[in-house]
């Protein structure tokens, strides 16, 4: 039996004890898998993308280890922490059936500092963390000896990524990895994508990897909630407060969870306030989530989406992606959902598993959000999604790539080079592009030679590293594309912790004044 038929076959097994027929596109992608082709897997939300990648990564690496566990050998990128756990679980589950002597783990900003200790000296065979994380696992020492192991790699939510220098951010990491293992097979996955092939171009870094669609009958409703009295209705504003009994009206007549989407923390946390304010006897029945809430609340209302025990959550794109909670009925979308990509993906938190409907009501806030609701959901079910390319060469992520390389090994000025041209977004770079950025890390460039904390990067021995442990520490405190404000915990004066928050905003408050915050 040769590789490709025998991962079929055990793939086939494990579903069928479960009752369950394995789709076309699932089969398409073990046999590419098995064969060590890279690819992009473009399906429905809730079709069974995660399977299809999952066993054929189970397929590609060892079914034992020696003694213990296999080192590290899989890979898989998540663009969400709230993401990460749930991923982990689904991938978990097959594994500890098929592959009993491998281990599971996750790596993000959510992960204690006792397992990142545990970790630190074993790796898990396979690993579920963001590219912040894996970017910092690259400033190791020993990066090479720890990932050059690494036969599969999995991004999911590759729409999310990709145009976008957190995307960018990938492909130098994958650029790296390739270097380190030639053989590493590369898959994508994304459910809302206008530009396949060149997404998948950008991902695996060339044009011949294997393009999969899912073709998934689901059926898709778009519809909008209107205003009591229309010809009442406001036309400015953004937070749709008029619209607060006929949203609650909806919640009280679903018979499972409603999430009710928001695009800001602040329109979230009044929304939810909205709603307890017109129901009073729904306190401990609904939730609010955003990715400022302290990790414990976020896992709370996660748990309680999946148990169905929530009436409703109000949420920012913290519960965007694809979290799998099956008791969710119905998804309002309050205001314009900023595109028709992102509508579909939150349509997508509902009816999330094969045969069943997926529902989004868009609720809007203003007249003149009637009609964007209903040209986006002409756009949505005639399929026109936005295209999403990649950011062309940029020097803020290489500088700080350059220094991420310098402190995993150091690397020479030639070899990085040809490396960087194998990212899609530097596949153009000049040797000129390279030196300045190189002459930037080293010295400051032509401005800011004068400083020395601007010398990031020295030859030593013929390599390129980081010299100064001061300048090694905060680079990693600061590794990533996200840029922000300062974030300062909110916390009670008798113990316990909200979450954090951006400090422009605290320093716009004077004392004595009030805030709503997690909900209170």
């Amino acid at each position: 039996m040769n590789v490709e038929v025998e991962a079929e076959a055990e793939a086939e097994a494990w579903f069928t004890q479960r009752g369950w027929l394995a789709h076309g596109f699932q089969r398409e992608v073990w046999a590419a898998m098995a064969t060590g082709h890279s690819g992009l897997l473009h399906a429905t939300t809730g079709s069974g993308k995660t399977h299809a990648v999952s066993f054929g990564a189970i397929a590609r690496g060892p079914a034992v280890g020696g003694r213990g566990a296999p080192p590290l050998g899989v890979l898989w990128l998540t663009p969400m922490r709230a993401l990460a756990a749930d991923t982990l679980k689904a991938v978990s589950a097959p594994i500890a059936e098929l592959r009993p002597q491998w281990t599971a783990g996750l790596r993000t900003g959510d992960t204690t500092s006792a397992e990142r200790a545990r970790q630190d000296k074993r790796w898990p065979t396979v690993l579920v963390t963001t590219p912040e994380s894996l970017s910092l696992m690259m400033t190791r020492e020993a990066a090479r000896a720890e990932l050059q192991g690494v036969h599969t790699v999995v991004v999911d939510e590759w729409h999310e990524l990709i145009g976008s220098k957190r995307g960018v951010q990938v492909q130098l990491a994958l650029a790296r990895l390739k270097r380190w293992n030639p053989g590493v097979v590369i898959w994508g996955l994304s459910a809302t994508l206008g530009n396949l092939s060149e997404a998948m171009q950008t991902l695996v870094g060339h044009d011949r990897g294997a393009l999969v669609q899912g073709r998934i009958d689901k059926r898709l409703v778009i519809d909008t909630l209107l205003p009591d009295n229309p010809g009442r209705f406001t036309w400015g504003g953004h937070l749709g407060a008029q619209m607060q009994p006929a949203v609650v009206r909806e919640i009280d007549a679903a018979t499972g969870t409603t999430l009710v989407f928001t695009n800001v923390r602040s329109q979230a946390e009044i929304w939810y306030q909205l709603l307890l304010e017109a129901r009073p006897d729904w306190a401990g029945q609904i939730a609010l989530h955003h990715g400022s809430l302290d990790k414990a609340v976020r896992e709370w209302v996660e748990a309680g989406l999946k148990a169905g025990t929530l009436k409703a959550v109000v949420a920012t794109s913290s519960l965007d992606l694809g979290v799998d909670f099956l008791p969710v009925e119905r998804v309002l979308q309050i205001g314009s959902a900023k595109g028709v990509a992102r509508l579909l993906q939150r349509a997508g938190r509902s009816g999330h598993a094969p045969g069943r409907a997926s529902r989004v009501t868009i609720v809007p806030t203003n007249t003149l959000e009637i009609i964007e609701a209903a040209a986006a959901r002409q756009a949505a079910m005639a399929g026109r999604v936005e295209q999403r390319h990649s950011p062309d060469k940029p020097r803020d992520v290489l500088v700080q790539h350059l220094v991420t390389v310098a402190l995993g090994g150091g690397f020479t000025a030639d070899d990085m080079y040809t490396e960087l041209l194998g990212a899609h977004a530097y596949r153009h770079l000049t040797r000129a592009e390279f030196d300045w950025a190189l002459a930037f890390v080293e010295r400051g460039g032509e401005s800011l030679h004068a400083y020395p904390e601007y010398h990031r990067v020295a030859l030593v021995e013929g390599l390129y590293k980081v010299p100064d442990p001061g300048i090694a520490r905060r680079h990693k405190l600061q590794v990533g594309t996200i840029v922000g404000d300062t974030a300062m915990k909110v916390a009670w004066q008798s113990g316990g912790t909200l979450g954090t928050i951006e400090e422009s905003f605290i320093s716009r408050l004077s004392p004595g004044d009030c805030f709503v915050f997690a909900g209170r």
